[in-house]
C-alpha cells in the first residue's frame, strides 16, 4: 500500500497545463505586448517643448484596456481545464 502511494507522488514528467492552455497563454502574452507597444511614443525630443500627443486616446485609454484584456486571457488560460473532453 505504501509503495503505491509513493509511486503516485513521484513526478510523472508531464507538464502542469495542456497544449490548449499554453496556446491560450501565448495569445494572452501577445495581446499584452500589443498593449505595451501601443503605449510607447508620444514624448518630445526637446525637453523645453511639451507634446500633447502623450495624452491621446491610444496611450491613455486603448493601450491599458488591451493590457487588461490580455491579463484576463492569461487568467482564463490558467483556469481552463486541460483534461476536459470536448
Amino acid at each position: 500500500m505504501a509503495k503505491k502511494i509513493n509511486e503516485k507522488n513521484k513526478l510523472s514528467g508531464e507538464f502542469l497545463f495542456g497544449k490548449r492552455n499554453y496556446t491560450i497563454m501565448i495569445i494572452g502574452v501577445i495581446i499584452i505586448l500589443i498593449g505595451f507597444i501601443l503605449m510607447t511614443g508620444g514624448g518630445s525630443d526637446d525637453p523645453n517643448v511639451f507634446n500633447e500627443d502623450m495624452y491621446n486616446f491610444q496611450r491613455i485609454r486603448l493601450a491599458p484596456t488591451i493590457v487588461l484584456i490580455g491579463l484576463a486571457v492569461e487568467i482564463y488560460a490558467i483556469m481552463v481545464n486541460p483534461n476536459k473532453k470536448k
